[in-house]
């Protein structure tokens, strides 16, 4: 069986992406045929090599793109490199309907250690890593080619504060949490703050919940959760050479930057 027809097989069965040790594996062809038919394939644009030995399967539908969406791919990606991974940030926001950020990067995160980001042609993909991986506040969603990994509204909203210095600070996403908090469910936040371990990221997002006017429910509830344990004052948008200062809000949020909601 040559290459090309395997690839259509896999299209059979809404599979969009494939390893080269998979074609090893399944193909009686030496290693050195297999990667020249590759090229050719990878020439016609009808693959894309992703990243070494893993390749996206390029449909007519997608062929102007010269992409996939990431639902298609990323959970037999992250099989390929053994690794837990959900797909988050903005990218995780969209999936909740929360699409005010038209972004064309795909967001994913992954424990550690970091993968390098992925910028070729039309594909950009941007990984962040967590040291506290949880199973917890991941739901599985379904794609054409099968279940895959999204952040819930509540862990959605926190990475997003958490990273706000990586993403072009805390004004570009206030919409972006807006949005998801129509989302938001007490079981979700619950569950949140069972194991979440970012303290002054749980401040800021009691404080933001309350400028926006959003579920004092939501409010009383992280509330309760951060005087069980000390808590002390932060800086809203987080700066290696400012310390917060005085605080007048029960949060203890030093409100460093003028919040501007693009919504």
């Amino acid at each position: 069986m040559i290459v090309a027809t395997y690839i259509k097989q896999l299209l059979s069965y809404e599979e969009y992406s494939f390893s080269l040790n998979e074609l090893i594996d399944n193909l009686d062809k030496s290693e050195t045929s297999i990667k020249s038919e590759l090229s050719r394939l990878i020439k016609k644009t009808e693959i894309v090599n992703l990243r070494k030995g893993f390749y996206l399967i390029i449909t007519p539908r997608y062929s102007s793109a010269q992409k996939l969406p990431i639902q298609l791919y990323c959970e037999k990606l992250f099989k390929y490199l053994d690794r837990n991974y959900y797909v988050g940030l903005f990218s995780a926001a969209k999936f909740h309907g929360a699409s005010h950020q038209q972004v064309q990067r795909d967001y994913l995160i992954t424990e550690k250690p970091k993968f390098n980001d992925i910028s070729k042609n039309t594909i950009d993909i941007r990984f962040f890593t967590t040291s506290n991986w949880s199973e917890k506040n991941i739901q599985l969603k379904k794609s054409d080619a099968g279940i895959y990994k999204v952040s819930s509204p509540a862990l959605t909203i926190v990475d997003l504060i958490h990273y706000q210095t990586k993403l072009g600070g805390i004004n570009r996403m206030l919409a972006t949490i807006e949005e998801l908090t129509e989302e938001l469910t007490e079981s979700d936040l619950v569950e949140l703050l069972s194991w979440y371990p970012n303290k002054s990221t749980l401040q800021r997002l009691g404080f933001l919940l309350e400028e926006l006017g959003i579920s004092e429910e939501f409010q009383e509830v992280i509330f309760t959760n951060l005087q069980s344990i000390k808590f002390f004052p932060v800086l809203l948008s987080p700066k290696s050479n400012e310390k917060p200062g005085a605080v007048d809000n029960k949060w203890k949020v030093d409100v460093n930057v003028k919040l501007e909601s693009d919504l």
